[in-house]
C-alpha cells in the first residue's frame, strides 16, 4: 500500500492507495480530532452509461467506474489564497481521467473539494461499453466528495453511533433544523450475512433552482459517543443531492450536484472534453459549537471580500408590511425622512418602481422607472436618500422577464429557458438563460444605468420562481443546461462587483429559498424569509447562521405603530444580531417609537457591528423548533457575548442559557442591551460560574417579549 499526507496548519488529510485498491482518504487530523477510516470510499464515484453500480442500487456510490480507478499522481501547492491539492485518477480501459480537486484556506479546518472528469480516449477506441461510435463518454452522476463516517484514531467505528442533523425549509417556514438518531434512519439488516451492503440511502435532494426551498445543503453528524462532528455543504445554487447511508462496516456521507436520476441531469464528454462538478466542503470538530466555529470561518474566508463584511450597515426596506410593492413619491419621501432620522445607511425601494400598469409582477424586466408613480422622476426620491446621508437601493428580478414586459419580445429567443422547443414559464415570468450573450447584456446595461445615471448603490436581488428541470437549448439535457446558467449567473455577479467594486448586494430569493454558499459567498447580505407574522420570525432568525455569517442575515423588524412596547421591541430584537433589516411606516410612530427604534440601532452600530464580523454563532437553548416558547440566538465574540431571548406566549420563569465559554469565570456581569429605558422592566440574570450558565427570568403573564443581553467579562 501506498500513502501520502497533505494539508496545512489546521488541517491534514492521508490518502492510501494499493495496485489493485482506488485512493481512498483514511486519516483526517485537525489541532482537535485524529480521525481514522477503516472503511475505505473512492475519491471519487462516478456513473456512466454503460456502466454501473457493482452492487445494484440507487446510491451515488459503489459505482463501476469508481471502483475502477487508479492513482497516477498528486500535485501539492500553496499560495497567498491557503493549500491546494489535485489528486489525478485514472480509468485506462475506459480512458477516462479524474482530477480530485482540494483547497485548504489558511488556518481554517475546513476544505472545499470538486472533481474534474476528462475523456482522454478517442473515437476510434470502441473497446469499453461505455463509449459510443465517436468514443464519447456520458455521465449521469459524479461526486464531489465520499468518506465513510470514520472514528477516532484507536477507536472502532459505528454507525449506530451517530445522529444526523439536517434543516427543512419552505417559504415562510426556513430554518426548520431536526436530529435524527442514525439507527432510526438506517435499519439493522444482518447484511453481513448476504456477504453484501445494504442497498438503502437516505437521501435529500433538492430541484430547480431554489436550492434551499426544501431542504438544506448542508447538514451535520454528531456523535457524543465518538466525540466527533461532521458538517457537510454542496456550494451550488441549484440542483444537488447529498445522502447518507449504512455499509456493513461502517456509514458514509456522499455529496454531488445535479443527477441523471434525480435531476435530468446528463453530461455527454466526447474525446479531450471535461466536465468539473460543484464543489462541496467538510469539516469534522469534536462537537457541534466547533463545527459551527469552523464553517462560520471558512465562510468568512472564501467569500468575495468587500467593506460592507467588516461594517454592516443599517437597511430599511420599504416593502414588508409597509408599502408592499406599490411605491411612490408621496409615499416614500415621509419614510425616507423618517428612516434617516433614525439612524438607516441604506434605504432601498422595493418591487414597483418600474411599473405603470398598476400590476408589477408581469411587467418586470425592461427596468425603466415608472412616470406615474415618480411624476417627477425616480431621481427625486434617489436624491432625497442620498441628500439624507443614506445610500440609494432598488430591488430587481434579474433573472426573469414578466410576460407582459416589453423585453419579452425585444430579447432574441436565445435569451430564454426552453424546453422541447417552448419558453418555459412559470407564475407570469419567462426565465433568463445567462449563458446567452445577449441576456448577459440586457443585465449589464441595466446595472451600469441604474449606479452611473441614478447613483444607486445596493440591489436587492429576487427570485420569486423556479424552472423545475432546467433548459435544454444547446445542452446535453435540461439540467445540464440549467448547471450551465447557473454558473454563469455567479460569474455575472462577480462580474458586477469587479465593474462596481463598492456596489452592496442583497441576495433574496421569495425571502430564503437560495440560502446556499453559492450565494452566500457572493453577496453581502441575505434575506432569510419572507415571514410576515412578528410570532413566528424568532425560529427563522435564531436559525439563520446555521446557512451565513450573522453579518449577513437579513431577518426582518417590521414594528408598527399600534404594537405595544413590549411588542414593539420583539420586533425590533429580530434582527438585531444578524444584518439590521428595518420596515414599517416610520413616519405613522409615536416619538416613543421612534426613540426605540434609535435606541435600536445605535445599540447595534456601537455594540455590535464593531463585533459581529468576528463573532462567531451558538445556540444557547440548543437549536429551535418552529413551534418552541422560548428561542434563543447567541454571538461570542472575543470580550464579549450577545444572548437574544423571546419568549412568545409562555409561562415565564427561569430560562437556564448555556453559556459554556464562559464557565469558570467569576468576572461575568449581564446587562440589557435592548429594550432599556422606563416601562421596560429588567429580567433577572443569575450567572453560575461552574456551569457556565445565565438563568433568566422571563415575567410571567405571556405575551410576546424579548430582551437582548450583553455578557460582559472583564
Amino acid at each position: 500500500m501506498s500513502t501520502f499526507t497533505w494539508g496545512g496548519t489546521a488541517l491534514s488529510l492521508t490518502f492510501t492507495w494499493g495496485d489493485d485498491e482506488p485512493v481512498a482518504v483514511t486519516g483526517l487530523r485537525t489541532d482537535d480530532v485524529d480521525v481514522r477510516f477503516d472503511h475505505r470510499l473512492p475519491l471519487a464515484e462516478i456513473l456512466a452509461v454503460g456502466t454501473g453500480h457493482w452492487l445494484a442500487n440507487d446510491r451515488l456510490v459503489h459505482t463501476d467506474i469508481g471502483r475502477a480507478l487508479r492513482y497516477t499522481g498528486h500535485t501539492a501547492t500553496r499560495d497567498e489564497n491557503g493549500d491546494h491539492l489535485d489528486v489525478t485518477l485514472a480509468d485506462a480501459s475506459l480512458g477516462l481521467t479524474a482530477v480530485v480537486h482540494y483547497d485548504l484556506p489558511g488556518d481554517v479546518p475546513m476544505f472545499r473539494t470538486s472533481v474534474t472528469v476528462t475523456n482522454t480516449g478517442d473515437a476510434t477506441d470502441a473497446g469499453a461499453s461505455a463509449l459510443g461510435a465517436d468514443g464519447a463518454v456520458v455521465l449521469e452522476s459524479v461526486t464531489s466528495w465520499t468518506s465513510a463516517f470514520g472514528a477516532p484514531a484507536g477507536r472502532t467505528s459505528d454507525c449506530d453511533a451517530w445522529t444526523l442533523i439536517e434543516c427543512e425549509n419552505e417559504w415562510l417556514g426556513e430554518g426548520r433544523w431536526h436530529a435524527t438518531p442514525a439507527r432510526n434512519l438506517f435499519p439493522r439488516l444482518n447484511q453481513q450475512m448476504t456477504g453484501h451492503n445494504p442497498r438503502g440511502e437516505h437521501a435529500v435532494v433538492s430541484t430547480g433552482t431554489w436550492s434551499t426551498g426544501k431542504h438544506a445543503p448542508l447538514a451535520l453528524l454528531d456523535s457524543r459517543v465518538l466525540g466527533l462532528t461532521w458538517l457537510f455543504q454542496i456550494e451550488h445554487d441549484a440542483a444537488w443531492r447529498w445522502e447518507v447511508a449504512r455499509d456493513t462496516e461502517d456509514g458514509y456521507i456522499a455529496l454531488s450536484g445535479p443527477t441523471g436520476v434525480d435531476h435530468d441531469w446528463i453530461k455527454r464528454l466526447a474525446p479531450g472534453e471535461s466536465f468539473a462538478t460543484v464543489p462541496a466542503s467538510v469539516t469534522i470538530a469534536p462537537d457541534f459549537d466547533g463545527a459551527i466555529a469552523n464553517v462560520t470561518a471558512y465562510r468568512r474566508a472564501m467569500r468575495i471580500e468587500k467593506a460592507d463584511n467588516a461594517r454592516p450597515c443599517v437597511i430599511f426596506n420599504d416593502y414588508m408590511n409597509t408599502i408592499n410593492g406599490d411605491p411612490t413619491t408621496e409615499k416614500l419621501l415621509p419614510l425616507v425622512k423618517g428612516a434617516a432620522e433614525v439612524g438607516a445607511e441604506i434605504f432601498c425601494i422595493d418591487a414597483g418602481w418600474y411599473d405603470d400598469t398598476g400590476d408589477w409582477w408581469p411587467s418586470v424586466g425592461e427596468w425603466m422607472p415608472s412616470k406615474k408613480r415618480f411624476p417627477n422622476g425616480i431621481t427625486e426620491v434617489v436624491e432625497a436618500i442620498r441628500n439624507a446621508g443614506m445610500i440609494a437601493g432598488l430591488w430587481l428580478e434579474p433573472e426573469v422577464i414578466g410576460v407582459k414586459s416589453p423585453m419579452a419580445v425585444k430579447l432574441p429567443e436565445t435569451a430564454f429557458f426552453h424546453r422541447h422547443g417552448r419558453r418555459v414559464v412559470e407564475q407570469e415570468r419567462y426565465l433568463l438563460d445567462l449563458r446567452d450573450p445577449a441576456a448577459r447584456r440586457h443585465l449589464d446595461d441595466t446595472i451600469d444605468r441604474l449606479v452611473n445615471d441614478y447613483g444607486v448603490g445596493y440591489f436587492k436581488f429576487d427570485y420569486n420562481v423556479s424552472p423545475d428541470a432546467g433548459t435544454d437549448t444547446d445542452a446535453d439535457s435540461a439540467g445540464d443546461g440549467l448547471l450551465g446558467h447557473n454558473r454563469a449567473y455567479c460569474a455575472w455577479v462577480e462580474g458586477l462587483h469587479a465593474r462596481h467594486p463598492e456596489l452592496i448586494l442583497e441576495n433574496c430569493s421569495s425571502g430564503g429559498m437560495r440560502m446556499d454558499f453559492a450565494q452566500t459567498s457572493r453577496f453581502q447580505v441575505q434575506s432569510t424569509s419572507d415571514q410576515q407574522d412578528f410570532r413566528l420570525y424568532p425560529t427563522i432568525a435564531a436559525a439563520a447562521p446555521m446557512l451565513m455569517t450573522p453579518e449577513q442575515a437579513g431577518s426582518w423588524a417590521y414594528p408598527n405603530a399600534k404594537d405595544d412596547p413590549e411588542t414593539f421591541a420583539f420586533n425590533l430584537n429580530t434582527t438585531l444580531l444578524g444584518r439590521f433589516f428595518l420596515s414599517g411606516y416610520i413616519n405613522r410612530m409615536s416619538d416613543a417609537q421612534r426613540a426605540l427604534i434609535t435606541q435600536a440601532i445605535d445599540a447595534y452600530k456601537r455594540e455590535i457591528r464593531p463585533v459581529i464580523g468576528s463573532a462567531v454563532p451558538f445556540w444557547p437553548l440548543g437549536l429551535p423548533k418552529w413551534d418552541d416558547k422560548v428561542v434563543a440566538l447567541g454571538l461570542k465574540a472575543p470580550e464579549r457575548t450577545f444572548v437574544t431571548v423571546w419568549s412568545r406566549g409562555g409561562e415565564g420563569g427561569g430560562v437556564p442559557l448555556a453559556l459554556p465559554h464562559l464557565a469558570g469565570r467569576a468576572d461575568v456581569a449581564a446587562r440589557t442591551l435592548l429594550p432599556v429605558g422606563d416601562g421596560f422592566a429588567e429580567w433577572p440574570v443569575a450567572w453560575d460560574v461552574a456551569r457556565g450558565e445565565a438563568t433568566v427570568t422571563v415575567p410571567a403573564g405571556g405575551g410576546y417579549v424579548s430582551r437582548t443581553f450583553a455578557f460582559d467579562a472583564a
